[in-house]
């Protein structure tokens, strides 16, 4: 499994902000939403491939009893599967962070999903062949209903403008199953400035929908850094 890298941070979204944690951060994405915000494990994959054996190794160094398997995409490998299980019995709890595109068949705690709406879809000019592909498979229906009703679950949305939130609604109207105290609306950036901008209009809405509103804490405290 392709590591981009496994470091120990605070969790600065969602449900589980301000928990000490330790991140996994698998290196590849079968999306690229022109905001990623960790390109080097979608647009310029990079890291080194690890045994299962050798991620357990790391995290079990690190010493947190909270885990965050992100990426990129980690549901593209296989390997999550016995990684969960090793994580599991030793004690620890596990969130996946993912684009819900993707199903396996493993053990989670918390299934933390991004759906990415039309506004993640990189410019058609500049990249014809990545657009295509990422608007062909952005939406998996199937694979959301799966992921909710096998796991505790979050929703997360990144919003850069209203026509975003309001897509969003729409989006959540097709699975009315979904537990509307567990979506969050995430501004879209990576300076305080462009949160803040965003959240002076996205908190109310929130608040009108009954929907969170959830800050993206990592920005505040470390900046867009990596390794936070």
């Amino acid at each position: 499994m392709r590591i981009a890298e496994i470091y120990r941070s605070v969790q600065g979204e969602g449900a589980l902000t301000g928990v000490t944690s330790t991140f996994v951060r698998a290196s590849g994405c079968n999306l690229r939403c022109w905001f990623c915000d960790t390109p080097h494990a979608s647009w310029r994959p990079e890291g080194e491939d690890l045994s299962v054996a050798e991620i357990l190794g790391r995290i079990a160094l690190l010493d947190c009893s909270h885990v965050v398997l992100t990426g990129g995409e980690p549901m593209l490998f296989a390997e999550m599967i016995p990684l969960c299980e090793g994580i599991h019995a030793a004690g620890r709890h596990i969130t996946i962070e993912t684009a819900g595109t993707l199903y396996l068949p493993l053990a989670c705690d918390l299934m933390s999903i991004s759906p990415k709406m039309s506004n993640s879809a990189p410019a058609p000019d500049d990249f014809p062949r990545w657009h295509r592909r990422h608007e062909q498979t952005r939406v998996a229906p199937d694979v959301i209903r799966r992921l909710i009703d096998e796991h505790a679950y979050q929703f997360k949305f990144v919003i850069d403008r209203p026509a975003d939130a309001e897509e969003a609604l729409r989006y959540l109207d097709r699975f009315p199953q979904i537990d509307r105290g567990s979506v969050y609306m995430m501004p879209q950036g990576t300076e305080v400035s462009e949160l803040d901008a965003i959240r002076e209009w996205l908190q109310p809405w929130c608040d009108q929908h009954q929907l969170q509103f959830g800050p993206r804490r990592q920005i505040e405290w470390f900046g867009a850094l990596r390794g936070t």
